[in-house]
């Protein structure tokens, strides 16, 4: 007995040594450091990751930087290491990446279970989150203490795309793109009347409305001349400065009410074993969050809003585009003075994107003609931060079919008042009993909300089209290859104006 218990080290050291024959540097050699705090800093994030990806509770919206287990990186961040970073550039470029990082270990740990954290030597969450703070700073220390170390992370900051080549390969991609594109021609084609006629007479609209007015156009002005900017010239609004924000930029939905699948609300866990998450429509609920972009030589400041339908309800047993769970994501992007430049929207499938350009804004031509480029339906005329913007919503299908500007001097018409919610806290919704769930698998798509459509476009090389998806994860052409995070989605569609 006593051999066996001398041999149980030996074996886990033995194993340690193999699994780092599949990492990559720095955390290779800190496994095997011979400085103690860094060995065991480097093992707390090994056995952390084994937990996480143990239990299924991975999150999937930044995309993890091999052999820097403290770093991950987004679309945005990724984008600025091209551009010769060093001193406080460099700096502040490794914090965000940390900061996305220990944003999602955050939320990773919250979903482990009770037995897992036990596992892992901590008895309380909050206990596992510090060690984690605290080891991220001490691997960051070592790591950027070598003067190779800004080259090898550059190289390996950057995400890959949501689609797989593979797919693309199998399906002929030459060749099936090919009606594909006519699909979506056909589709912008159906659309883009709707943009010029009203409603039908007959149907039944429900206005929902933030609660808060819209700040005038010069208060806009002067708390975003108050923001203070890193050295990467990204703002970073406070607390109650993001607060405004929102508030500000907040649109009208307009929904045709059709049945109770029109019904906007909050994403809940209803069972511990429920196969997706359902909708509560109680209280109409908008996630937010802040984004940002790259244009016109400098970081822009971007809204996003996301509504949920329990479904987009089958109209027969053909329909492949019917299934659990629906919604629709309104963006609006900034001119460093509040003025809104670009409004665009998808649903939370990265399905349908369209552009609707202000201010001034113009589309540029598609480099080549046979991808999806920018779908403009309708432009909208010169507005400030004074005015909200009308986003109608068809019943049924929750197609965007109008866009229009709601002067500040309309009656509003009695709205139902919406509140809102931090996007981020579908990373972690509260199981009942105790505990929560991400409502995304690791991979970013949300289980049970598959369609059918998935086994007529998988030739497109995106992966379940058709089904849910997390921040991060949106590939929003079927021809072609587009994010909705991309670092330059909008500056290679759009000019901007002449200030």
């Amino acid at each position: 007995m006593r051999r066996l218990v001398l041999l149980v080290p030996l074996l886990a050291a033995v194993a340690m040594v193999a699994g780092c024959a599949t990492l990559e540097s720095p955390q290779r050699e800190h496994l095997v450091s011979a400085d103690s705090q860094v060995r065991d800093c480097a093992a707390w994030f090994a056995a952390l990751d084994r937990a996480v990806d143990t239990h299924g509770v991975r999150d999937g919206s930044a995309h993890r930087i091999a052999g820097y287990p403290y770093l991950r990186a987004d679309r945005f961040t990724a984008a600025f290491r091209n551009d010769g970073l060093a001193g406080t550039r460099l700096r502040d470029w490794v914090a965000r990446l940390h900061a996305l990082d220990a944003s999602a270990r955050s939320y990773e740990t919250a979903n482990l279970p009770d037995a897992a954290l036990a596992s892992l030597n901590v008895g309380r969450r909050d206990v596992a989150q510090t060690r984690t703070q605290s080891c991220a700073g001490t691997l960051m220390q070592r790591d950027f203490a070598a003067p190779d170390a800004r080259a090898q992370l550059v190289a390996r900051a950057s995400v890959p795309d949501d689609y797989h080549t593979w797919q693309r390969v199998v399906g002929v991609y030459a060749l099936t793109r090919i009606p594909f594109l006519a699909g979506v021609s056909r589709w912008q084609a159906e659309a883009e009347p709707a943009f010029r006629t009203p409603p039908p007479a007959h149907a039944r609209i429900v206005r929902y409305a933030p609660a808060e007015p819209p700040n005038d156009a010069s208060a806009m002005r002067g708390m975003l001349a108050r923001i203070g900017r890193d050295a990467l010239g990204i703002a970073q609004p406070d607390e109650a400065q993001l607060q405004q924000l929102l508030a500000a930029y907040a649109p009208v939905f307009e929904i045709e009410h059709t049945g109770d699948d029109d019904l906007p609300g909050a994403l809940y866990w209803p069972a511990i074993d429920a196969p997706a998450p359902a909708v509560d429509t109680a209280q109409p609920t908008v996630y937010a969050r802040l984004a940002h972009t790259h244009w016109g030589g400098r970081p822009r400041l971007q809204m996003v809003y996301s509504i949920w339908f329990p479904a987009r309800p089958r109209t027969g047993a053909f329909d492949l585009l019917g299934g659990r769970l629906d919604g629709v994501v309104w963006r609006v992007t900034l001119d460093d003075d509040g003025t809104p430049l670009v409004y665009d929207t998808i649903h939370p499938c990265g399905c349908y994107q369209m552009f609707f350009p202000a201010n001034g804004v113009v589309a540029r031509p598609p480099p080549e003609t046979d991808i999806e480029w920018a779908f403009v339906p309708t432009s909208l005329p010169p507005h400030g931060a004074g005015h909200r913007v009308r986003v109608r919503i068809e019943g049924g299908t929750h197609y965007v079919h109008h866009v229009s500007l709601l002067d500040s001097g309309q009656p509003d018409g009695a709205p139902t008042r919406y509140a809102f919610a931090a996007d981020d806290a579908l990373r972690a919704l509260p199981l009942p009993g105790g505990g929560s769930r991400s409502a995304f698998r690791p991979d970013g798509l949300i289980a049970g909300s598959e369609r059918g459509e998935r086994f007529l476009f998988w030739p497109m090389g995106i992966a379940s089209a058709g089904a849910m998806r997390q921040w991060g994860r949106h590939a929003t052409a079927f021809v072609g290859r587009r994010h909705f995070d991309d670092a330059d989605l909008l500056e290679r569609r759009f000019v901007l104006p002449e200030r």
